[in-house]
């Protein structure tokens, strides 16, 4: 146990015969051997509501579904992270990608203005004018 022989054992029983008394000693013993067999109860309790093993696995497993999943996805991991390309690729994907967001904004504005003005008029509107 703690290093503690079979001579140590019965030096420390006698030195608590003689403290305790034989008369208190047997429920001191009880009691001992009650807190014992609890803290061991409780013990085991906080391994199993722990149970670091099993999680860890079931970490390892979904790490494993998550990689294999990647892969399939787009051909490795690197194609999540940005496609294997370089970061000037990448720039220039972003750029392309500015340019397209101004293009749509710019629509939009021009929209909004041929519906506030409604002067301005179609050229096929200004030819039926003319003619009648």
């Amino acid at each position: 146990m703690f290093g503690i022989g079979f001579p140590e054992l019965i030096l420390i029983m006698v030195i608590a015969l003689i403290v305790i008394g034989p008369n208190k000693l047997p429920d001191l013993a009880r009691a001992l051997g009650k807190g014992m067999a609890e803290f061991r109860k409780a013990t085991q309790d906080i391994k199993d509501s722990l149970d670091l093993d099993g999680d860890l696995q079931e970490l390892k497993e979904a790490k494993d579904d998550l990689v294999d999943s990647v892969s399939g996805i787009g051909g490795g991991p690197m194609s999540m992270v940005g496609g294997g390309k370089t970061e000037e690729d990448q720039g220039s994907q972003d750029d392309d990608a500015d340019e397209a967001v101004q293009t749509d904004l710019e629509a939009e504005n021009d929209k909004e203005r041929a519906q506030e003005s409604p002067e301005a008029e179609t050229p096929g509107e200004e030819s039926k004018k003319d003619a009648g």
